[in-house]
């Protein structure tokens, strides 16, 4: 298979940081295909002052919670935004008090968590390995809080990686989309190359040769070579224009199935796929037919999913009943953590035939017949 990069290169509060100093319960059954639990409304305190006690402090830190953003913000149709919507979750079903400090730019990241550290709840969440640093510090330094982390791996006693197998579900992406494919190639980009983005990119490249290889087809993935490891990166996941020019570039090439893996970024996508016409959109992370603006639901093929929300709730939840380990959940096709959305409109693009196919491969992975490798592979 040829493979090339682009020719072109209960409402909770949301807390402000101030400006930096220049100095396991039970498990509930799965709500993947459920979509995404809307954010509440959120309540903006005005004129935060330094110190971490300005934060609302909580009188019981074990049914209290703190998250911190990355640089992304809140409202990143991504994981920021599932993993508040956990804590919401958790606040409306099980009482824990949630907030979150947004972080806007890399200089809030070390602050923010120290200052959720320093509001005395007994859980605190971050997200994305630009908090990495900043969390394993907090959490040496702090070993009677519990910590989780999205999408990273940090070693502590008192931290627990919240990690998905997106691998598995990117392969039945890959293999839908060789399988509606009309112009015989089909792509995929990143917001940066980093495991939590390739682990996608590997999982989809994989099931496109599948499909070639059970068809006897030649599409072709642009944007990806998982043999070189490297592809077509815009270098950021907040620019939606590079986003947009990015997908034109593999437009122009051909490709009339694009999934990006950046964030706000892949909005530019699908942006490009609607005024081209004929092209299609694999969203990740949450379904994008839920969360992006309605004007894409009709050129949205599936999302790849993974179920922060019900992972953060059931991790948030275990901090209050002695239940939480360091352990990484790992989100699967078999436990529900990862799987593919509906096709919702254009459900009528995918034959019988291949939703088939699609069953029977996902029984091969659930079984463990069919193991979807990759170096990021949690």
């Amino acid at each position: 298979m040829s493979v090339r990069p682009a020719r072109t290169g209960s409402p909770a509060v949301v807390v402000r940081p101030a400006a930096p100093a220049r100095a396991s319960s039970a498990r509930r059954p799965s709500r993947l295909l459920g979509g995404v639990v809307g954010l509440s409304a959120l309540v903006l305190l005005s004129a935060c002052a330094s110190a971490p006690s300005d934060d609302v402090a909580a009188t019981d830190s074990t049914h209290c919670a703190r998250m911190v953003t990355n640089s992304g913000g809140l409202d990143d149709r991504s994981f920021n935004q599932s993993s508040w919507a956990g804590l919401q979750a958790a606040q409306a079903e099980d009482g824990i008090d949630a907030k979150v400090l947004v972080s806007t730019s890399e200089t809030d990241l070390a602050p923010n968590v120290e200052q959720a550290v320093g509001s005395g709840c007994g859980f605190v969440l971050t997200v994305g390995y630009e908090l990495a640093a900043a969390t394993q510090e907090q959490a040496a330094a702090n070993p009677d809080i519990d910590f989780a982390i999205v999408d990273e791996s940090v070693e502590g006693e008192n931290v627990k990686p919240i990690l998905f197998d997106t691998a598995q579900a990117s392969y039945l992406a890959g293999y839908l989309a060789a399988g509606v494919s009309k112009t015989g190639a089909v792509a995929t980009f990143g917001g940066g190359n980093q495991p939590p983005v390739t682990l996608f990119m590997d999982g989809f490249s994989d099931g496109v040769d599948a499909y070639n290889a059970a068809h006897g087809t030649s599409v072709e993935l642009l944007g990806w070579s998982k043999e070189a490891q490297d592809g077509s990166f815009t270098g950021d996941f907040e620019d939606v224009n590079k986003g947009k020019q990015l997908a034109q570039a593999l437009i122009d090439q051909g490709a009339d199935v694009i999934m990006p893996v950046a964030g706000q970024v892949g909005e530019g996508a699908a942006s490009a796929a609607l005024d081209a016409g004929g092209v299609s959109v694999i969203w990740v992370d949450n379904d994008g037919y839920d969360t992006l603006p309605e004007e894409y639901r009709p050129i949205m093929l599936t999302s790849v999913i993974k179920d922060t929300e019900q992972a953060v709730q059931q991790i948030a939840v275990s901090s209050t009943d002695d239940s939480f380990t360091a352990e990484p959940y790992v989100g699967t096709l078999d436990n529900g953590g990862v799987d593919i959305a509906p096709f919702h409109d254009l459900a009528s693009s995918v034959p019988a035939e291949l939703q088939a196919e699609l069953d029977a491969v996902r029984a091969r992975i659930v079984s463990g017949e069919l193991v979807v490798e990759s170096p990021s592979a949690p």
